[in-house]
Formats: C-alpha cells, sequence, structure tokens
C-alpha cells in the first residue's frame, strides 16, 4: 500500500489521472490519452510526462495502448479502490461519498486543539478521489 500512497502523491501524477478520469468519464474517444496529448495540457516536457506517465503504469494506475510509434494511456481506477478501501474507516461517513467541496474545506485539527494534523487534508482528498474515481468509473 506505501507505494501506491507514494505514487499518488506526486501533484504532476494526480494531474495526469485527473485528466485520464476527465478522459473516460466524458467519453474522449476510447477515454485514451497519447503522451503528445498530455505534455500539451500538461505544458511539461515530453520526458517529464513520460517519467511519471511510467511510474503510474508501473504501479497499475493506468494502462499503455501502442499503436505505432505512439503510446496511448487509459487509467485504471479500480487500483485506486484499495487506497480509498484503506482511507474510507478514517473519514466521517457523510465524508465518504464523493464531494466536489474538497480543496475549500479547512484541514483537519488535532482533537480540537486547533493544530493541523499533519497530512489529514491530504489523506481526505486521496480518500475522495479513490471513492470519486470508482463512483464515476461505475456510472460511466
Amino acid at each position: 500500500m506505501a507505494d501506491i500512497f507514494a505514487v499518488v502523491a506526486d501533484p504532476t501524477r494526480r494531474e495526469l489521472l485527473g485528466i485520464l478520469l476527465r478522459r473516460r468519464t466524458e467519453s474522449v474517444a476510447s477515454g485514451d490519452a497519447s503522451v503528445s496529448e498530455l505534455v500539451a495540457e500538461l505544458a511539461l516536457s515530453q520526458p517529464t510526462v513520460s517519467k511519471h506517465l511510467k511510474v503510474l503504469r508501473e504501479a497499475g494506475l493506468v494502462t499503455v495502448r501502442e499503436k505505432g510509434q505512439h503510446r496511448y494511456y487509459r487509467i485504471e481506477p479500480d487500483a485506486l479502490s484499495d487506497v480509498g478501501a484503506w482511507v474510507a474507516p478514517f473519514l466521517p461517513p457523510a465524508e465518504v461519498a464523493p464531494s466536489e467541496s474538497a480543496a475549500s474545506e479547512p484541514a483537519a485539527t488535532n482533537g480540537g486543539a486547533g493544530a493541523p494534523v499533519p497530512g489529514a487534508r491530504w489523506a481526505t482528498g486521496l480518500g475522495r478521489l479513490a471513492a470519486d474515481l470508482a463512483f464515476r468509473v461505475r456510472r460511466a
């Protein structure tokens, strides 16, 4: 489990997952995105995007399809369901359902003492991401 948390801890990889999820849920073509499309959308260099895609692929979060010299990536949201299942017990029941407001909420505090709990916002956001991915894929 630690490996997948390390993988999704990187903001570029989370952004890649978000792009691929959007393509899948919006039914853009087959839900795939070529490396060049991802490079253009992220405004990063091709080697940087490819490095992050390799990490996502090795973690089982994306799959790749080769067509000629092009590679097309697609999200595998079932891999994130393990993360969501792990995080879910730590969240209040209302927060386990998909939510649009994760980024706007304040960080959790340590027993109401006012001191932020390290990683609480990240864990909550990650849990919501995993739950949202599973929810959207089931609907698609």
